[in-house]
């Protein structure tokens, strides 16, 4: 588990393409600093697991499914990534719960600057819409954001300098992918309403039986 907080920008040193999967290894300073093998680092708000390391980098296996639902498999030699190490339990929790599984990729289709923020849009596919509220919580390349305004198929966020400068939205221009992560209590509660709202109450059930 995470919590958003992007600890540093880490680069893409090697990409090995193995056909159905990839090796991606990433320079890092901060997150590898305690890292050790079957430890979890969110890249650009993805999962995934340390299977080799050296002094100056780390290595993960990235399967079809993960190439398949987010940006990994774009990356390039020279990408700079958000790191963030999974979190601990003395920890503050500083942005919200964040899992590392990327539910969508959505593209920024605006920037408008001020002179201190930057508000940008973002499109993401319509079956995420119902999960996004005015003031609640998206993870955007791993980056815990409010949502200033929910739409049905975009929204927008704004970026203080602190998350321009430290990740990787500083620099997404229009047309850019990033990676998408709804509130997965948003999603818990829909399941749960879901199950109540379509299963018949013991007191119905047993009135239509006498």
């Amino acid at each position: 588990m995470f919590t958003g907080i992007v600890e540093e920008l880490g680069t893409v040193t090697a990409v090995e393409d193995q056909g159905d999967a990839i090796r991606l290894t990433i320079a890092s300073d901060v997150t590898l600093s305690d890292a050790g093998l079957g430890d979890s680092i969110a890249v650009n708000g993805c999962c995934l697991t340390v299977a080799e390391r050296t002094d100056t980098t780390w290595t993960a296996d990235v399967m079809a499914e993960t190439l398949a639902k987010t940006t990994t498999g774009r990356l390039d030699v020279g990408d700079r990534v958000n790191l963030e190490r999974a979190v601990t339990a003395e920890k503050r929790l500083g942005g919200h719960v964040v899992q590392g599984h990327v539910d969508a990729v959505g593209e920024v289709v605006a920037r408008t600057p001020s002179e201190h923020w930057e508000l940008v849009e973002i499109k993401m596919p319509a079956e995420l819409g119902r999960y996004l509220v005015d003031k609640g919580s998206i993870t955007v390349d791993g980056t815990s954001l409010t949502v200033v305004e929910a739409g049905d198929h975009t929204f927008t966020v704004s970026l203080i300098p602190e998350t321009l400068a430290r990740t990787t939205l500083g620099f997404r221009a229009v047309g850019d992918q990033v990676n998408l992560e709804v509130d997965v209590i948003a999603k818990h509660v829909e399941k749960l309403v879901r199950a109540y709202t379509s299963t018949p109450s013991a007191s119905s059930a047993s009135s239509e039986e006498n």
